[in-house]
């Protein structure tokens, strides 16, 4: 029974995104916006609960994937095409697909790699790839920006084909992202506790420059951690090196 919670939780991020589908067939694009973002705190939250209950299961994993195929690969892409992408007629649709497709490339290559002992990504504090939930809100940003500052280029059906390829890529992509745990001291957990509050307050406040701006910053934040991850590489290598090396004879 301790596997009802975390799995029904999981359950209701699925329902989000396929509710944030029926929003975008609607033609309310604020809320589908909303429901896929709602489907991504969910699942923030699922894989923390199982762990809590000590209710982690194979069967929960691969429902958390079914979920995130719909809710961060479909949905998102739906809501693309009948927000802009379908006046390109047959290449908006193949765009959709790209989309959809690539995140579960995306989500097969983590189930496939989950048993593996070698993750030299994972075992550096790194992400292989854009998440898929991070992946759905980069694809959605034009319409972040869209419904914020009105203006018509940015539901061009060009610039929203070519940012939702790139975004698509960079799901599927080896390089290196910042993973989302953060490990905090004492003498700062305050702080981040205020930082955390006013982001909230901003998200309540004011979500659409908020959502754009916290996109823009995932966006830039990735050649830092390709950076890092580079580093972190050459200081395995250079440790790896001295221990292999012969001790010089004694004197």
């Amino acid at each position: 029974m301790r596997a009802v919670i975390p799995n029904t939780v999981t359950a209701l991020a699925l329902c989000s995104g396929l509710t944030a589908i029926r929003f975008a067939i609607l033609g309310n694009w604020e809320a589908a916006v909303l429901m896929v973002l709602a489907a991504a705190v969910l699942d923030g939250i699922d894989g923390h609960i199982a762990r809590l209950v000590r209710a982690e299961s194979r069967f929960g994993a691969e429902l958390d994937s079914l979920s995130d195929a719909i809710s961060f690969g479909v949905a998102p892409a739906l809501i693309l095409y009948l927000w802009s992408l379908q006046s390109l007629g047959r290449f908006g649709w193949l765009v959709a697909l790209i989309h959809a497709l690539f995140c579960a490339l995306r989500l097969a290559r983590f189930n496939a790699n989950i048993d593996r002992e070698q993750q030299p990504h994972k075992s550096a504090g790194f992400l292989t790839g854009v998440p898929a939930p991070a992946g759905a809100g980069l694809a959605l940003a034009p319409l972040y920006l869209w419904v914020w500052i009105e203006e018509p280029v940015l539901r061009s059906p060009p610039l929203v084909a070519c940012w939702s390829v790139l975004v698509a890529v960079l799901m599927v992509s080896s390089i290196a992202t910042f993973a989302p745990k953060v490990r905090l001291r004492r003498n700062i957990r305050f702080e981040a506790v205020a930082v955390l509050v006013v982001l909230v307050a901003a998200l309540v406040s004011a979500p659409w420059p908020t959502l754009a701006v916290l996109a823009i910053l995932y966006v830039g934040s990735i050649p830092f951690s390709v950076r890092s991850y580079r580093r972190v590489t050459q200081q395995r290598a250079a440790t790896a090196l001295a221990a292999s090396a012969p001790e010089p004879p004694a004197p």
